[in-house]
């Protein structure tokens, strides 16, 4: 498959398997970076209309100049206060790009309606294009950069038609040269290469961290989904008056596994009490690998509802036979596992953590394959 092929795959793959949560959560916090860059990089651009009224460059590209600037600066707060509340806004990064670039367009419009060829020609204020595709980057997600990229691309074809069809302004500018049709084509063709560019440099960048925060064995989320985006789960739910309960569930008698069936039998129980498991639950009932035969479950439900949910799973999971080779005979499963729900025993993780492993250690010292969540005395 030649390069262009590759891309093009690479960018199809993206669109067909949207980031996950910890993708999107650590874009987030990219969106917050790209916010307080947006302030220092209108800060900088300030000197652009200076240089260009110091050189006896028109009035009135000055003025343009300083409108847009204005204009990022005012926003780029809103978008900053936007992207540090508390509930992520999952449209955030979507309405801030299309302002970045929808901007770019704005600038050159108002410098067109002067004259064509500062507007089209403007090599300064094009390369803006560039910028709010590249930025995109740090969003994490392959859809707002493919978005910025095709407003760019529409929006400047759109004004380059407009204005060398429509307008009788004269296309020559001893500044800016001659508007021509074979060099915006040529623009518009860079800014697709820019967008395919960007977008694949995010696809690479949303399969380190798939690969990063899977594991490997059960293909389930690994303790990198507990630290990254459980809190935010936690958070939300205080925040909205839910509950939100989270199980540590550990796979009994493990190592007897290991040591009569060998660690190849024990890596398939693994597989098969999560397959169990994973089939049973909703995928807003998230489960995490965190190490060696312990998993973490989050239920969105209350004390009462998540011991019966949890329970329920146990006993399909007992009721699955195991088999480690086709022709062996079955062998059943089971699991303990502890609850705690916030807020009642605690509003964070690692202290939903701490309560639900202790009443792990409970079921376990209570004979195992059952399901605890209150405090043994």
């Amino acid at each position: 498959m030649n390069p262009l092929r590759a891309a093009l795959a690479d960018l199809h793959r993206a669109l067909r398997d949207p980031p996950d949560e910890v993708m999107l959560e650590i874009g987030a916090g990219g969106e917050i970076l790209m916010a307080r860059m947006r302030l220092v990089v209108a800060i900088f651009l300030l000197l652009l209309p200076i240089v260009n009224y110091f050189d006896g460059g028109p009035i009135y590209e000055t003025l343009v100049a300083f409108t847009g600037i204005g204009l990022v600066l005012i926003l780029s707060q809103v978008w900053l206060s936007l992207a540090r509340h508390r509930r992520r806004h999952r449209w955030l990064p979507f309405v801030s790009a299309t302002f970045d670039v929808s901007l770019v367009s704005l600038v050159l419009w108002l410098l067109a309606l002067d004259a064509p060829a500062a507007g089209l020609n403007s090599m300064v204020a094009w390369s803006c294009y560039s910028l709010a595709i590249v930025a995109t980057v740090l969003r994490n997600d392959t859809r707002v950069t493919l978005l910025a990229g095709s407003l760019a691309v529409l929006q400047f074809t759109a004004l380059s038609v407009w204005f060398l069809n429509f307008s009788d302004a004269p296309h020559v500018s001893p500044t800016y040269g001659t508007v021509e049709a074979g060099t915006q084509v040529q623009r518009a063709l860079l800014l697709v290469a820019f967008t395919v560019v960007s977008g694949v440099i995010v696809f690479r960048m949303q399969r380190l961290v798939a690969l990063s925060g899977t594991d490997g064995l059960t293909g389930i989320p690994n303790r990198t989904y507990l630290r990254h985006r459980v809190p935010r789960l936690v958070e939300e739910a205080r925040t909205d008056g839910r509950t939100l309960c989270l199980a540590l569930v550990d796979l009994d008698h493990f190592k007897r596994v290991n040591d009569e069936l060998g660690h190849l039998a024990g890596d398939r129980a693994l597989r098969h009490v999560v397959d169990a498991l994973r089939l049973q639950l909703t995928r807003s009932e998230p489960i995490m690998r965190i190490g060696g035969e312990e998993f973490v479950i989050v239920l969105h439900q209350p004390l009462g509802q998540a011991w019966e949910r949890l329970d329920m799973l146990r006993r399909r999971l007992q009721a699955t036979p195991f088999r480690h080779e086709p022709e062996a005979p079955p062998r059943t499963l089971t699991v303990s596992m502890g609850l705690a729900c916030c807020p009642q025993d605690a509003t964070d993780v690692s202290g939903l953590m701490r309560i639900a492993d202790e009443r792990l250690r409970g079921a376990k010292q209570a004979g195992r394959n059952r399901v605890m969540a209150r405090d043994t005395p």
